[in-house]
Formats: C-alpha cells, sequence, structure tokens
C-alpha cells in the first residue's frame, strides 16, 4: 500500500457492528419478504425438506459467488479497470469472499460497483420470486441484501468524500483508502 501520506483516510468497517446488521437485516427482510408474498399472492406455501434446505443452501453460495462477481463486473464497467488488475477468492480466516483490484477508482465509480451486487443478487432474486411465485427466492434474496452490510457501510462512508476522489481497495482486508489528489 501506499505510505500514510498517500492517503486523506482509511475507510475500515466495524465486524461486530456489521454482523450485527447484517443478522437484523436478515431477519426483518425475510419477514417482510414472505409478508409482502403473502399479501401479493394471498397464500404462501414453505416446505422444508432437506431438498429444499440443500437447494436454498446451493442458491444461496452460488448467490454469494455472483455477489463478488458483480462488484468484478463494476469495477471493469463503472471504473474501466482491466480484468488482469483484478483478484477474488475467499478469506476463510475473516469469513468472508472478496473482489478486489489494485487500481483506484473515482469514488461514484467505486460507489456504483459497490452497489451493483446488491442489485444483482438482492433485488433481482426477490422481484423475479415475486413474479414467479416463488417465495425460495425472496428469501435467497433478502439473505442477499443483507449480506451487503459490509458494502452498505463502506457506501455510507464514501458518500462523504467527492466524486471524482480516488478510492483505493485494500488486497486483503475489507477496508478503502482515500487517496490525495496530486
Amino acid at each position: 500500500m501506499e505510505n500514510k501520506e498517500d492517503y486523506l483516510s482509511i475507510i475500515e468497517i466495524d465486524f461486530k457492528k456489521v454482523a450485527w446488521s447484517s443478522l437484523i437485516m436478515t431477519v426483518i427482510l425475510s419477514i417482510v419478504g414472505l409478508v409482502i408474498y403473502t399479501f401479493i399472492r394471498g397464500d404462501i406455501q414453505l416446505s422444508f425438506t432437506f431438498w429444499d434446505f440443500f437447494l436454498f443452501c446451493i442458491g444461496y453460495i452460488l448467490l454469494i459467488v455472483l455477489h463478488e462477481c458483480f462488484h468484478l463486473f463494476g469495477f471493469y464497467f463503472f471504473g474501466k479497470v482491466p480484468w488482469s488488475s483484478m483478484d477474488y477468492g475467499v478469506n476463510l480466516k475473516m469469513g468472508i469472499a472478496y473482489a478486489t483490484t489494485n487500481i483506484p477508482l473515482p469514488n461514484h465509480s467505486m460507489k456504483k460497483a459497490l452497489l451493483l451486487p446488491f442489485w444483482m443478487t438482492g433485488v433481482l432474486p426477490m422481484f423475479i420470486g415475486y413474479t414467479i411465485e416463488m417465495p425460495v427466492l425472496v428469501l435467497l434474496g433478502a439473505w442477499l441484501i443483507a449480506g451487503a452490510a459490509g458494502d452498505f457501510a463502506m457506501y455510507k462512508e464514501l458518500k462523504k468524500y467527492p466524486k471524482d476522489v480516488l478510492i483505493k481497495d485494500d488486497p486483503v482486508k475489507p477496508k478503502l483508502y482515500v487517496l490525495k489528489k496530486d
């Protein structure tokens, strides 16, 4: 990473606070999502067979992978970052999946890249779940929206800075560096 003199500030998220926010959001969004589903469809039929649970878990894992892929797409489309400058994976020690780039992005591009997975893996599956009458998709969408709590926390912090200031993603930790203008 650059010298300390190269950046204005560091944006770090409080893991405990984000974890609690995510848990609370998961419960609330799951309940609200199913209440809305019931209101729209008139009834709800939830089954809890082994295969339903298994498919939910597979869907959840796939959407988490897609969540990180959408961060990469955001870096590419909004920040014009070449694919060779990006990385993704899972940090088992921290218990998180990640997508990162070693090229700083303008703040407005980084904010879009942070929120793209929320729309594509959270809101879109919920909408599809309502449309095709599949409550499991509503639940998966609710869980992925809540799973974006860290992205929301970083986005909230980025709103404090001008849109053209450069933001550097930390390659190892969920932290952003706000770089000084040259």
